[in-house]
């Protein structure tokens, strides 16, 4: 046997092995001999660089250096999931896809395990990258880190396709993060406080060899792309078992919101029996075909839902209420409390909300209270324990001016929240307005951070996003630690932000209740700043999905005289304030008023191009028909009760073809 194939046998050997302990938990060989067939791999790969595998199992053991981590875009979107707390929300949730999909539904449960979300993309086979989740949209590229995992497979068995990403959660399993925090104690250093922000950061650590060292397992659920060849959820599961992924086993095909509902009553007593944290159980509809038809909110997949396990609860003193203000203007009360111990987290602070709130529990200052994390996240107040209060305690008197600048707080009438109204002299609404504009979503300035913006405020170099443009080198070196190479890549960042598209820079300005979807929708319908400035109320709300809050909104800003001048050095510094030349060319008004809906399997375009075709050509594509439906775009294996109901209230049906020849 010559060298290159000693090197590839004892790959295709430790490969196997490593699947065997990891994903099987079936060793065949100890320690010490596998450790042995390392080293001598490792001996023959030193000698022969020429045969250099950038996926060989000797990569494991981590060594690269990787001191900054790149952004990478999804090729799909990695989308969030709708949460439910109760059996009530996921009855409603059953009624409405059964509204809205023909035939039976089936459902897969999948238990929601506690990590960090990652998605893995494979090309023939081998793993060519591996990116967090991010916000969404993108992600930090982390593949030195994750190629340390040992069940993740650097390279795939069987019948996979020719490229796909893979998702799941990266967890650190509770023995583990055990082992991990008795070796702080022991050597002197603070314990990690949980297993999910310990294996989160783990992603980020620089140096892949300390990763290594890390018991982190990943556990699929969810494989995206192309020409996959799988019909359903449960399916998918299985052909990823298949391959090498490590899948957990516990995932049920249901078929009955009963038989559902004894998977959630099972996993909610005996989760605390697993190896690993876990917060809920996922609810997926099975078939794929049913999923594309059901599609996706601007947030979330609707053929999805997160069922979540009763939250952890935690009493505690709340000894002082401090009030923060946002970017906004908009004040939100904040408990701050003794530390406790909730959801493997150290609690001291929590939401209050706002006043109605404070004065529907009747929370002051002194009481000892109940604290649930929301969500398992977000930690909120839930009771009082009115036996404890002093018999000196005052009831809460809510602040009448700013904390921050003194001015007194306005209320609109039907609004929860008590706002500051004194937008351009507030501190943290001028720092809060500047760090949405450079977020990751809006214009996403590299080299400039939340921390740095404050220090450009309170200098005095900036007050507001568009002074950014006017910043040089030489204004930000007397900064504190500011080094030379950190003024010259916030400098670079601030000028490559002048190529961020426009619905992108519309989410930026931080119009109040403009978010991403809503900024789109603006932009695709208006085309430009000075249009959408121009536009009417009564032209705002004829927009799809822009109701009067929405607009008055954008009305009100557009209509401020300090905007205007901020709009106007924008654009004089070459901001892109409207639709790109290529985005208008593909853009119609041929399908403007008519409203779509897309059933069934097509072969001409996918269902999504056919979604976007009717959106670029004015047109609104829904998930459900009514009276108001124009067209219902059938395909092949179309159910018969969408065919019955377009009959039935007259709604024309046509083929793709015929669609496509309208367009």
């Amino acid at each position: 046997m010559d060298t290159q194939q000693k090197i590839q046998t004892l790959r295709e050997e430790l490969r196997q092995h490593n699947y065997n302990y990891y994903v099987l938990d079936k060793p065949e060989i100890d320690d010490f001999t596998f450790d042995q067939k390392l080293k001598e791999l490792q001996a023959l790969e030193q000698a022969h660089p020429e045969y250099f595998d950038a996926n060989s199992p000797s990569l494991r053991v981590g060594g690269q250096i990787t001191k900054n981590f790149n952004t990478v875009k999804h090729e799909t979107r990695m989308y969030s999931l709708d949460n439910s707390y109760s059996l009530e929300d996921l009855e409603d949730w059953e009624k409405r896809i059964k509204k809205m999909v023909d035939g039976e539904v089936e459902y897969v449960c999948e238990l929601k395990y506690d990590g960090a979300s990652i998605s893995l993309t494979y090309e023939k086979g081998e793993l060519i990258r591996a990116v967090t989740r991010g916000d969404g949209v993108q992600g930090d590229d982390v593949t030195n880190n994750i190629k340390t995992i040992r069940t993740v497979p650097l390279k795939l068995k069987g019948d996979f396709p020719e490229k796909f990403d893979i998702r799941g959660e990266i967890v650190l399993p509770l023995a583990g993060f055990a082992a991990m925090n008795a070796e702080r104690v022991e050597a002197g250093e603070e314990p990690y406080s949980n297993p999910r922000n310990t294996a989160s950061g783990s992603l980020k650590l620089q140096d892949s060899a300390e990763v290594a060292k890390r018991p982190l397992e990943c556990l699929l659920y969810s494989i995206v792309g192309e020409n996959l060849n799988i019909k359903s959820q449960f399916e998918s599961l299985e052909k990823a078992r298949s391959w090498g992924f490590k899948v957990p086993e516990v995932a049920k095909l249901t078929a009955s919101t009963d038989e559902t509902f004894k998977f959630l009553d099972y996993w909610d007593v005996h989760r605390h029996e697993l190896p690993y944290e876990t917060d809920g159980v996922v609810i997926k509809v099975n078939n794929f075909q049913q999923q594309e038809e059901l599609g996706f909110t601007a947030k979330a997949p609707r053929w999805a839902m997160a069922y979540k396990f009763k939250t952890e609860q935690a009493e505690t003193v709340l000894e002082k209420i401090t009030y923060q203000v946002g970017r906004t203007g908009a004040i939100t009360p904040v408990a701050n409390l003794n530390a406790v111990q909730l959801a493997g987290t150290i609690v001291k602070r929590a939401s209050l909300h706002n006043a109605d709130q404070i004065e529907k529990l009747d929370i002051r200052e002194g009481d000892t209270v109940y604290v649930e994390k929301g969500g398992e996240i977000i930690p909120k107040i839930v009771g009082v324990d009115f036996e404890k209060r002093s018999s000196d305690s005052t009831p809460t008197q809510y602040i009448t001016s700013c904390p921050e600048c003194d001015t007194t707080l306005v209320r609109q009438p039907g609004e929860a929240q008590h706002y500051c109204p004194n937008a351009s002299g507030c501190p943290p609404q001028i720092i809060g307005r500047i760090q949405h504009y450079i977020s990751r979503k809006a214009l996403d300035i590299e080299g400039l951070g939340g921390e740095t913006v404050a220090l450009l405020v309170n200098n005095g170099l900036i007050k507001n996003y568009a002074d950014l443009y006017d910043l040089r080198k030489e204004d930000i070196l007397p900064l504190d630690r500011m080094a030379e190479k950190s003024a010259v890549n916030l400098v670079k960042g601030v000028e490559s932000s002048k190529n961020i598209p426009f619905e992108r820079v519309l989410f930026g300005l931080g119009i109040r209740f403009v978010g991403e979807t809503v900024a789109r929708k603006l932009a695709k319908q208006f085309k430009s700043i000075e249009v959408l400035a121009q536009a009417t109320f009564d032209e705002l709300i004829a927009v799809d999905e822009i109701g009067e809050r929405i607009a008055q909104s954008v009305v009100e800003f557009f209509a401020s005289e300090e905007n205007k001048v901020l709009i106007d050095k924008l654009k004089n510094h070459g901001i892109q304030l409207e639709l790109d030349a290529a985005v208008l060319e593909n853009q119609t008004e041929k399908l403007k008023g008519s409203i779509f809906v897309i059933s069934g399997v097509f072969t001409q375009v996918s269902r999504t191009e056919l979604k976007k075709m009717i959106e670029d050509n004015g047109g609104k594509a829904s998930g459900s028909i009514s009276s108001k439906t124009n067209y219902l775009v059938a395909g092949e294996n179309m159910g018969p009760s969408k065919r019955e109901k377009a009959e039935k209230l007259n709604v024309p049906i046509i083929t793709e073809s015929e669609f496509l020849a309208m367009i």
